[in-house]
């Protein structure tokens, strides 16, 4: 044992030495590196894709990406990307409808400015998407607009004598000057079979007291308030104003129609118009208010009869509502409990009619019994026995479900109103139950069978023996909804645009306007549930919607912006390409001008090749910009299923088909190609979720897509 240690002890000594006298020597072995480690080199040896483009060739030739808002300002590896590989960025949503009209209407463009100047910094350009669409619309807003208007007469009584209008003698009414006539109509006010006064100005009308109406004696008590109502509308734009006998200032300005500044006059239009307004100002304890209608010529005027009211605000009610604060406008919300509900005031803005304020409950899920979830108002004092009570709302939630009003004491005995179907559009209900008790103290809603957030607003419960308070639902005419739709999109198109023309010099006009199963219509919501943020203006302003956005996008725009129209599957449905084509031909034979025609081209490895190559050609062939807007390419499978076969025919596809746009769309019709989802999309994506559809990975590693696009680029812009 003793002779072998020492042997391997002389051995090892040996071998020290040796390796003390080549210690620098490199080992001499190879292996070689993974196919997969050099095809990844060679990729990531490609430059940046926007280096590829021979802009002497094809100096307006655009590259771009799709990305967010918020992904660009955050100057991470997305905005360092975006600026390094393309030409131009394109926004996915937060330039859209949607994203920026709030629900009062108002528009909020601070993010929007903020981007453009960023990536105007950047040397980047970016491209404006969308105009007018039917998803991604603030749809509450615009819904609001063309919803019922909803009249309560006053809870106090009339101090106007009306009788002389209703029964059509004008008793105690003087027609002062009655221009080409004033007469009482039939059918012609607000709400089903009631009546107007019809004022119509000469055709010589030039001044307020041409057309005027004067009301009979109205005895007042000078210490009070008095509040003027009417409502008003006519055929086409007009004018007026009340003025009085009996004030000191008999022609005050005023604060017609609750905007916040007072002026001689209000405007008229084909909708009706609330004109309210107080008053205090009295020389004596009678006037008379004159309905002056002159200032416009060969005008009709329309004044509804039933809602036409002069009363003392300090009077004693005609009706008590039992639940103060009902509106939800002073923003006190009632009590509640149950599950895992929640409860509040929304946003002004959110009550019905897209005004003010309402109360929502949000239920997440239905619960064993309907009185799991419930709210609560405790009246003032208890309700009388044997006595029947009518309650009155407004409600809609955003699924179709029950709820239960009930009438209840401490002791939970209660008398209900049984149960009220809930769906999205608001709806008003008037249902009544007889008290059995004296001990009626709150106003219980139970909201177990319903999951989703259900809002109220305007709760009136009122003893049935009480007089006033009544309400008029007034339908809007599809006439009033076009004009109303037409000075909304008028309002949205100049917002945008105003802030957008010193960066932005081309635009998706019009997106998706065709029906995929009558690829020749266009696209309805009618007959469809429709989601939260769709509006289909084509339903309200018909085939001339998009006529009139083209016009107002050159209108409030750059006179040389680059508008398009824009949809998809236009690969797949060769007649949806058809239709697309008629309908710019139909659009520019109404005075509007269509300068190019969008592709989005969202397809897979095996989309039809022969119908792509006939897309372009029948787009060529309109002698129209063409853009290839939001191609991405997904390989049928989700990612973790995707295989090296599959992301070589994907960068196949991506090569063929930016190889066939310059093959068949001429030079001087390439707006150019923006990639929808330069990434691969995450499984917790709104789009394509899941799919790797980009150039890049999730990880930002760049895919074999990536060098198919640089090699077409690079052979096609030569």
């Amino acid at each position: 044992m003793m002779n072998r240690l020492h042997t391997l002890a002389a051995g090892l000594t040996a071998l020290t030495v040796v390796a003390a006298c080549n210690k620098y020597k490199t080992p001499e072995f190879n292996v070689d590196k993974p196919g997969s480690v050099t095809v990844q080199e060679d990729i990531d040896a490609y430059p940046a894709l926007k280096t590829y483009i021979n802009r002497a060739a094809h100096p307006n030739f655009k590259w771009g990406a799709a990305l967010g808002l918020q992904e660009y300002l955050d100057k991470g590896v997305k905005y360092r990307l975006a600026n390094k590989n393309f030409d131009e960025i394109v926004l996915g949503y937060e330039m859209k409808h949607g994203a920026v009209v709030q629900n009062d209407g108002s528009i909020d463009l601070s993010k929007v400015k903020t981007l453009l100047e960023t990536a105007n910094k950047a040397g980047i350009s970016v491209y404006g998407h969308t105009l007018m669409w039917h998803a991604n619309q603030k749809a509450t807003y615009l819904n609001g607009l063309l919803s019922p208007m909803v009249v309560t007469s006053p809870a106090y009584a009339n101090d106007l004598n009306l009788a002389g209008l209703k029964d059509k003698s004008f008793t105690g009414w003087n027609k002062a000057n009655p221009g080409a006539g004033i007469t009482v109509a039939d059918g012609a006010g607000m709400g089903t079979g009631t009546q107007a006064v019809k004022l119509v100005a000469t055709g010589s009308s030039a001044a307020a007291t041409d057309l005027q109406l004067v009301s009979p004696t109205i005895n007042v008590n000078k210490t009070h308030k008095y509040e003027v109502v009417m409502y008003i509308k006519s055929d086409i734009a007009g004018e007026g104003r009340i003025s009085f006998e009996g004030l000191n200032n008999n022609t005050p300005q005023v604060d017609w129609t609750k905007s916040g500044t007072a002026t001689a006059t209000f405007t008229t239009g084909i909708s009706w118009k609330e004109i309210r307004f107080q008053i205090n100002d009295f020389a004596g304890d009678q006037i008379k208010i004159r309905i002056d209608l002159g200032y416009k010529p060969g005008v009709t005027y329309s004044v509804d009869i039933n809602n036409l009211y002069v009363y003392d605000t300090q009077g004693v009610p005609a009706i008590n509502n039992l639940v103060t604060g009902g509106d939800f406008e002073s923003g006190v919300a009632w009590g509640g409990w149950g599950g895992s509900s929640t409860r509040g005031i929304t946003a002004d803005g959110m009550g019905v009619g897209n005004k003010g304020k309402a109360f929502y409950v949000t239920n997440p899920t239905k619960t064993a019994n309907y009185w799991d979830v419930q709210t609560s108002y405790s009246f003032a004092s208890a309700l009388d026995n044997a006595q029947a009570y009518e309650l009155s709302f407004w409600i809609k939630g955003t699924a179709a479900g029950i709820v239960r009003p009930e009438l209840q004491s401490a002791d939970y005995s209660s008398n209900g109103f049984g149960q009220v179907a809930v769906t999205t559009d608001w709806k008003l209900v008037t249902i009544q139950t007889t008290t059995t008790a004296a001990t009626r103290s709150r106003l219980i809603f139970s909201y177990g069978e319903f999951a989703g957030t259900v809002y109220i607003d305007d709760v009136v419960l009122k003893s049935t023996k009480a007089t006033g308070g009544s309400t008029t639902i007034v339908e809007k005419t599809p006439v009033e909804k076009a004009a109303i739709l037409t000075g909304a999109m008028d309002k949205w198109m100049k917002s945008m645009l105003d802030v957008s023309k010193p960066y932005v010099k081309a635009w998706d006009v019009v997106n998706e306007p065709m029906d995929d199963g009558r690829p020749y219509e266009l696209k309805t919501g009618v007959g469809r549930t429709l989601a939260a943020d769709e509006f289909y203006w084509q339903d309200y302003l018909g085939k001339d919607y998009a006529v009139m956005a083209f016009k107002q996008a050159r209108q409030f725009g750059n006179a040389s912006d680059i508008h398009f129209i824009n949809d998809y599957n236009l690969e797949y449905n060769l007649d949806k390409c058809r239709g697309l084509i008629e309908y710019v031909k139909y659009i520019e034979s109404k005075g509007a001008k269509v300068d190019g025609i969008g592709t989005q081209m969202h397809i897979t490895i095996t989309s039809n090749k022969d119908n792509i190559a006939e897309m372009f050609r029948l787009l060529a062939a309109t002698g129209k910009q063409v853009k290839i807007s939001e191609l991405d390419i997904g390989v049928g499978v989700k990612t973790p299923a995707a295989t090296a076969d599959h992301y070589k025919a994907q960068a196949e596809m991506y090569k063929y088909v930016i190889d066939k746009y310059f093959e068949l769309v001429p030079a001087k019709q390439r707006y150019g190609i923006t990639i929808w989802s330069p990434l691969d999309s995450p499984a917790s994506s709104s789009w394509r979720a899941g799919e790797p559809i980009g150039i890049w990975t999730e990880t930002y590693v760049r895919k074999q897509a990536y060098a198919s696009v640089a090699e077409s680029l690079k052979a096609n812009t030569k």
